[in-house]
């Protein structure tokens, strides 16, 4: 099997089968072409990949100044790559999974304090049909901590606007229902009801957020709308999806939530991917301090 038809046949079970986001797919073609040019400079076929040549590709890759979690993940799609090459045309090669895994240097997620979220919620002002919308997909990401690839799939019968509740489709098809709040409710219903039909124009699909021309909005133009959000806001920093889910799940636990119902809100299948998020602001701690210590 020649590597570029595997390479497209791996890609399309990827966002076939495994239901990966567009954005982690495209993160998954980036790793494996730059793998493949790797392989075709050095003239090798993957079943001719040797331990020693794998090593040669990571020395590469931490020469041009690539950072620990980055190299880590090129190493895992590689190791992923390989296995569906062995498991669907017995391509053995066990020079990645022999090879040392990087550990990530351990990092907090970045949120959002609350003052910084009421500025950015204070900016979505005005009854544009665009700022309906804007309001609606901002308000929907920060009360569902959903990600970005599962809002872009959402249709308009996967939310109950009378129960508060929408049906998400997390990884690897799996379904969950999140609840959301009054303000989430008040915008959606505003949207649905006043401004998606007449943005869809004469487009006809079953997509709840759309862009101005009607049609089904993407990843990238959901990030488009944060970063002009962002430059409204007079905010610093970035506003991605996933920093909205990570201030979603920090204010939850910050407050008191269990962890293990954010991590079913999150759609985690393991508790460890959601204890990350059990940091706490500094003036929560002093908060706590300044409530239960005797002399403070």
């Amino acid at each position: 099997m020649e590597f570029e038809p595997l390479k497209q046949e791996f890609l399309n079970y990827m966002r076939i089968e495994k239901n990966y986001a567009l954005y982690t797919i495209q993160e998954y073609m980036s790793d494996i072409e730059q793998f493949g040019s790797f392989l075709q400079r050095q003239q090798l076929h993957l079943s001719q990949l040797t331990y020693q040549e794998a090593r040669l590709y990571v020395t590469e890759l931490y020469d041009v100044g690539l950072a620990r979690a980055t190299v880590a993940r090129k190493i895992t799609s590689i190791r992923t790559f390989l296995n569906y090459a062995k498991k669907t045309y017995g391509i053995d090669n066990q020079a990645f999974q022999l090879l040392y895994h990087p550990k990530k240097e351990e990092r907090l997620p970045s949120f959002f304090y609350e003052e910084e979220l009421e500025a950015l919620f204070a900016s979505l002002h005005g009854e544009s049909r665009k700022m309906i919308r804007d309001r609606a997909l901002v308000e929907m990401l920060y009360a569902t901590g959903m990600r970005v690839g599962e809002l872009v799939a959402l249709e308009v019968s996967h939310v109950d606007l009378d129960y508060g509740i929408v049906r998400v489709m997390g990884k690897g098809r799996k379904e969950r229902y999140v609840p959301f709040g009054s303000f989430a409710q008040d915008a959606l219903c505003l949207y649905i009801e006043e401004t998606r039909q007449s943005l869809m124009k004469r487009e006809q699909h079953p997509f709840l957020f759309v862009n101005m021309k009607g049609a089904p909005i993407t990843e990238r133009g959901v990030r488009y709308i944060l970063t002009q959000l962002m430059k409204e806001a007079a905010l610093d920093g970035k506003l991605y999806p996933h920093k909205l889910r990570h201030t979603f799940a920090t204010h939850l636990l910050n407050n008191g939530a269990d962890l293990r119902v954010v991590q079913e809100l999150l759609g985690h299948q393991s508790l460890a991917a959601t204890q990350k998020y059990t940091h706490v602001t500094t003036s929560r701690l002093k908060e706590v301090l300044d409530r239960t210590h005797p002399r403070a």
